[in-house]
C-alpha cells in the first residue's frame, strides 16, 4: 500500500466498528484518516453523529471533520474536492490515506469511477418540491429511480430534492446520470459488518450511550445556537430528541425511535455497499488481517 496512489477504504453500517478499526490500522501502517461521513463535517454535532473525540482519535490525524457550521449545505462535490486535497497531501508525505465512513455517495464519487452529473439548478422544480414532506419526496424518487432512494438518509429532504432534479433533467437513473471517469486512486476496499442481531445490539448500545453522554443537552444547545435548520432537525439522533422536547414522544419512545431509525439506516447502508464487488467483507472486524 505504499505506491503513490494507493488508499484504503473502510466501509460498513453505522456501529460496525469502522472508527476503532481504522485507528488501529493507521497506527500499524503509518496511516492518516479522511472521514467520509456527511454529518461529521458539521461543527457541534458530536454525540448525535458518534463523532470520534480527540481522545478516541488517539493521536492519529483526522480530516474532513468539524469543517463547517450546520447552516452550510455541504455538497458531495465540495466534499470530494476537499477530500482529494487531503488524500494527495497524505500520499505526498509517504503516509497511507485511510478513508472511513458510512456515506456511500461520498465513496462512490471520491473513489469509484463515477463523475458528478452536469446539471443546472431548476429553481421552479425545487420550489414546488420543497413544499412536500420527506415521505412524499421519497415516493417520487422511488418511482423515478428505485435504486437512488438507498442513498438517502432518513428525512434528508435536500438530497431527495436534488436527486429528483437530476433524474428529471437527465431522464436516466442517477447511476447513469453521474457518468464515468478513470479512477484516480488504487483502492483496497475493506467492509466491516456483524450478523444482523449482533449489529442491532451494537446499535442499541450506542444509542443508550449517546443519551448517557448528553444527547438531549447537545440537541438543546444546537437548537439554541442555530435554530431549527434542516441539517439539525432532519438528522437521525437530533430529530428524535426534538420530538421528545416538543412533547410528541415520551423519553422512552424517543430512545426506541432512534434505535429503530438507526437500524433502518444501517440496512440501507449495507444495501448500498454490497453493490461494490471489490469490498472484502468479514463479519467480525477483530478477526480481520490488519
Amino acid at each position: 500500500m505504499m505506491q503513490n496512489n494507493n488508499v484504503i477504504a473502510i466501509v460498513g453500517a453505522t456501529a460496525s466498528g469502522k472508527t476503532s478499526y481504522a485507528i488501529n490500522l493507521a497506527k500499524e501502517i503509518g496511516g492518516e484518516i479522511v472521514s467520509a461521513d456527511s454529518r461529521l463535517v458539521y461543527k457541534g454535532m458530536n454525540i448525535g453523529t458518534a463523532k470520534p473525540s480527540i481522545e478516541e482519535q488517539d493521536g492519529i490525524p483526522h480530516y474532513m471533520i468539524d469543517i463547517v457550521e450546520p447552516e452550510v449545505d455541504y455538497s458531495v462535490g465540495l466534499y470530494v474536492k476537499e477530500a482529494k486535497l487531503h488524500i494527495d497531501d497524505i500520499l505526498s508525505r509517504g503516509k497511507v490515506p485511510i478513508i472511513v465512513g458510512g456515506t456511500g455517495l461520498y465513496f462512490r464519487i471520491l473513489l469509484e469511477n463515477y463523475s458528478l452529473p452536469e446539471t443546472t439548478p431548476d429553481y421552479s422544480l425545487r420550489k414546488n418540491l420543497e413544499k412536500l414532506d420527506f415521505q412524499t419526496l421519497y415516493d417520487i424518487l422511488k418511482g423515478l429511480d428505485p435504486d437512488a432512494v438507498n442513498l438517502l438518509n432518513d428525512n434528508d429532504r435536500r438530497r431527495a430534492i436534488r436527486f429528483i432534479e437530476i433524474v428529471k433533467q437527465t431522464q436516466v437513473p442517477l447511476s447513469q446520470a453521474r457518468g464515468f471517469k478513470p479512477p484516480e486512486y488504487s483502492v483496497k476496499w475493506v467492509g466491516l459488518n456483524y450478523p444482523r442481531e449482533e449489529l442491532y445490539e451494537r446499535i442499541n448500545r450506542r444509542v443508550d450511550l449517546m443519551f448517557e453522554q448528553g444527547l438531549v443537552d447537545e440537541t438543546k444547545f444546537l437548537l439554541e445556537k442555530h435554530g431549527r435548520i434542516p441539517n439539525i432537525i432532519d438528522t437521525i439522533g437530533y430529530k428524535e430528541v426534538i420530538s421528545y422536547l416538543d412533547g410528541l414522544m415520551t423519553f422512552e419512545e424517543a430512545v426506541e425511535k432512534l434505535k429503530q431509525n438507526t437500524r433502518n439506516y444501517a440496512k440501507r447502508q449495507l444495501t448500498w455497499f454490497r453493490k461494490n464487488g471489490e469490498i472484502s467483507w468479514n463479519c467480525y472486524p477483530e478477526k480481520m488481517k490488519k
